[in-house]
């Protein structure tokens, strides 16, 4: 793939963690500033006069963790793909490439739909504003619009690829339960001590919402972190029985871990959508381009492309090449 595009880190590497996410659907001021949050780093380099996307270049944003760089990259691919000299650039959270989206600075980002639509809603209507967001996908991404519109942003077609909460138990311990989804959980009657944040005692998401959703009898909270090696470890030594990860994790198989299934929609949707600067990056073109990646990704692909960037070690734009050539998008 002939691509003409660079990329500027101004972020210090790191893993992905779920946790950067997770918290975020909750749709409350404080889980929005974890949301994406665990990358140090400077501030954002200026974008130069000519790189507005009406003449010829787009900056592609980037939040410092595996799959947003992975994604990021994606972007960049079909983009320059198209015609477009791209640049990625890797910031430090939303809180900080947001502004910058809305002034031009960055062009594109990638976005999960829920949790982008709660940070814009904060932002226009309080910390303590009605939640926006749902398990519903088209109403999500519809309140994500009316939003994202009056502050210059334009979101583009929303994808079957999504990063949300979830929720996994042993191999062992489904097959001996009969475990497939979280409705069965809750008819086994078993207590499960729940290895996540100890934000979950609260979030309706976690331990509220699995009580009062699908019933089920949770003893306790084991603050080990969101989807964290540790928390899953807890689970595959049969410490904890359930642990707070996300749909997307690619590691679960190292742990002998499966999810269970949202059977009745509890999580938010947030899948994953392309938000771009509606004078910069607005027209037909950048959305063809961008549209052609969203209705080929899967969340299975996702995850495969994150388990090779965590597991094998890859890099996220060799990665992403790999994949654009090998779904005949570049």
């Amino acid at each position: 793939m002939a691509r003409s595009r660079t990329t500027t880190d101004t972020t210090a590497p790191r893993r992905r963690t779920a946790a950067r996410r997770g918290l975020a659907t909750a749709g409350t001021a404080s889980a929005l500033a974890l949301a994406l949050a665990a990358c140090g780093g400077s501030d954002l380099e200026e974008k130069d006069s000519g790189s507005g996307g009406g003449k010829g270049s787009l900056v592609v944003g980037s939040a410092g963790f595996t799959e947003s760089e992975i994604l990021s990259e994606l972007y960049s691919g079909v983009l320059s793909e198209a015609g477009w000299k791209t640049t990625v650039k890797k910031v430090k959270n939303r809180e900080l490439y947001a502004p910058e989206l809305e002034k031009g600075r960055i062009d594109v980002v990638p976005e999960y739909a829920a949790t982008m639509a709660e940070f814009l809603n904060a932002k226009k209507n309080g910390a303590k504003a009605e939640p926006v967001a749902s398990s519903d996908a088209d109403e999500t991404v519809e309140a994500l619009r009316d939003l994202a519109e009056p502050r210059g942003l334009k979101v583009l077609e929303a994808g079957d690829a999504v990063d949300q909460n979830a929720f996994a138990v042993s191999a062992d311990h489904a097959k001996k339960h009969d475990l497939k989804t979280l409705s069965d959980l809750g008819r086994s009657k078993e207590r499960v001590t729940i290895a996540a944040g100890d934000e979950c005692e609260t979030r309706p998401f976690c331990r509220p919402g699995l009580e009062k959703t699908y019933g089920i009898d949770v003893k306790g909270i084991d603050p080990k972190g969101v989807g964290t090696s540790q928390s899953k470890q807890a689970v595959k030594d049969g410490k904890d029985q359930l642990v707070l990860t996300t749909t997307t994790d690619a590691t679960l198989d190292q742990f002998g871990l499966v999810l269970l299934e949202d059977d009745k929609k509890l999580q938010n949707a947030d899948n994953i959508v392309p938000v771009v600067n509606a004078k910069d990056a607005g027209d037909k073109k950048v959305a063809d381009a961008l549209g052609k990646l969203t209705r080929t990704l899967t969340t299975k692909d996702l995850t495969e492309l994150n388990r090779k960037v965590d597991q094998d070690r890859e890099k996220p734009a060799d990665v992403a090449e790999e994949y654009l050539k090998s779904k005949g998008l570049a």
